[in-house]
This record gives C-alpha cells, sequence and structure tokens, in this order.
C-alpha cells in the first residue's frame, strides 16, 4: 500500500499545475479577465518576490506578516491542547467531571470562535491579548471534543482485562485508555490548528496591525488583489505544511503506541 501511495505522489504535483496553467491560460494567454480584478500567477508571482522585501503598501514584509501570525496561532492552538485535551480525557474517564463540565462546555460549544472576536476587543482592545484568546476558543472545542470520543470508544473488553490483571483505574487510563484514543486525540490536535490559522487570519482582518490577515484586509481597502492573492496562497501554503508535519507525527506516534502495545 506504502509502494503504491509514493508511485502516485505525482498527481498530487500535476492538480497544482492543470490548476496554474488554466489560470496562466485564462488571464494571461486568452485575456478573459481584467488583470486590475484577477491577476495571472506572473503577476502574482513577481508581486510575492517583491513583498518578501518590501514593506509597501501595509508598512510590513510578507515574512513579518506571516510571523505575527504564525506567534499567536500557535500559541493559542498549543493553550487549546495544553487545556482542551487533558479535560476532554477526564470528562469521558470521570463521572463527576462529565457532569459538572458538560452544561458550560455545550453552551459554549456552538459559539464559533470568530463570534468572540467583538467582546475580546471590548473587554481587551486591539493587541495580542484578544486575539490569542479567540485562537485559544477556537482550537480549544475541537481537543475537548476529539478526547472525549476517543476515551469513551474504549472497549469494555480491554478494560475488563485490564481489571482482571488488578490494575487501578489510574493505571487503566494510563495504559488502556489513552493509548487507544490516541489517534482521534491526534485528529483533534490536527483540526484545532486549522480552527485556529483559519480564527487567527479573520481576527486580523477585523483588529490587528500586521498579521496575514491584517495585509490582506489591508491590500482590498487600496484595490491591490495581487497582494490579496499573495496572502491567500501564504495561508494555504502555511496551512497544508503544518497539516502535513502532524500527520506525519501523529503516523509515528499511532504506529509507535501500537507495536508497543
Amino acid at each position: 500500500m506504502r509502494r503504491r501511495k509514493e508511485n502516485y505522489w505525482w498527481l498530487s504535483v500535476l492538480s497544482i499545475v492543470i490548476f496554474v496553467a488554466v489560470w496562466w491560460l485564462c488571464c494571461d494567454v486568452l485575456k478573459l479577465t481584467n488583470s486590475s480584478t484577477l491577476p495571472g500567477p506572473i503577476t502574482i508571482a513577481e508581486t510575492f518576490i517583491k513583498k518578501l522585501t518590501s514593506t509597501a503598501p501595509d508598512g510590513a514584509t510578507l515574512p513579518q506578516h506571516i510571523f505575527s501570525s504564525l506567534k499567536i496561532a500557535l500559541g493559542g492552538w498549543a493553550m487549546g491542547i495544553v487545556i482542551g485535551t487533558p479535560l476532554g480525557i477526564f470528562m469521558a474517564w470521570y463521572k463527576k467531571v462529565d457532569l459538572f463540565v458538560r452544561p458550560l462546555f455545550d453552551l459554549l460549544r456552538p459559539v464559533p470562535g470568530l463570534a468572540w472576536i467583538p467582546l475580546m476587543i471590548i473587554l481587551f482592545g486591539i493587541g495580542l491579548t484578544p486575539k490569542i484568546v479567540t485562537v485559544f476558543l477556537s482550537a480549544f472545542v475541537p481537543c475537548v471534543v476529539n478526547s472525549y470520543t476517543g476515551i469513551r470508544q474504549t472497549k469494555d473488553v480491554h478494560l475488563w482485562v485490564g481489571q482482571t490483571f488488578g490494575a487501578s483505574d489510574t493505571q487503566m487510563l494510563v495504559h488502556i485508555a489513552i493509548p487507544t484514543a490516541l489517534p482521534l486525540i491526534m485528529t483533534g490536535i490536527r483540526v484545532a490548528l486549522g480552527a485556529a490559522w483559519t480564527c487567527i487570519v479573520a481576527a486580523e482582518m477585523l483588529a490587528s496591525t500586521m498579521g496575514l490577515g491584517y495585509m490582506i484586509q489591508q491590500a482590498r481597502g487600496i484595490y491591490r488583489p495581487d497582494i490579496i492573492i499573495c496572502g491567500m496562497i501564504g495561508i494555504g501554503a502555511i496551512g497544508a505544511v503544518f497539516s502535513g508535519l502532524l500527520s506525519l507525527i501523529e503516523n509515528k506516534i499511532v504506529k509507535g503506541v501500537r507495536r508497543d502495545g
């Protein structure tokens, strides 16, 4: 199965090449669109290279915007993992914790992360804190949900075997339930990263002085679709890289747990 996947990796590259070729054909060759509305890939590449060192028109270079967004997104995401994952595990394993936390969690869970932005701005103003808190809330929910679901899916027969060999409640949680739930926990962490990355970009469009979302918003105001598309490409590329890295880490961790088991 692994060999078959490696033999067809070029299909993923081919889809991107075809997309860029069609884009170039429509915009630069056939001139089906106005270049001031939808620039071609050559124009986007030129703008992208220029923006790597130029601070115009938004006061910062592309790497500076990327670093600003990553700093906040990864910080809020890490907080979501550290708080949300253990909470989901404890809610699933300890009935009293579930009864105590679930009503509040079920009340907050349907509220999208972006809905918190106006309240965070009122409470903390425009700065680092409201964005980190908003990103944290977006990442927190999938970490709790997937951790809870993973622990609850632990098979009773596995727990019965642990009890038969005299394992304590804590030992069964650490050595049986958590390893069983690990694939879902890692999926929750990956989903949380996507939510955090989406949330920070949207938050920067509303309340920020730097970041990819701010760069896109400023470009919209001066009608620079080339900069907008550069920002979109940066957002997509960074998200894809982090998702790929997390998938590799997830595969290694899950395989290690199964091998040890």
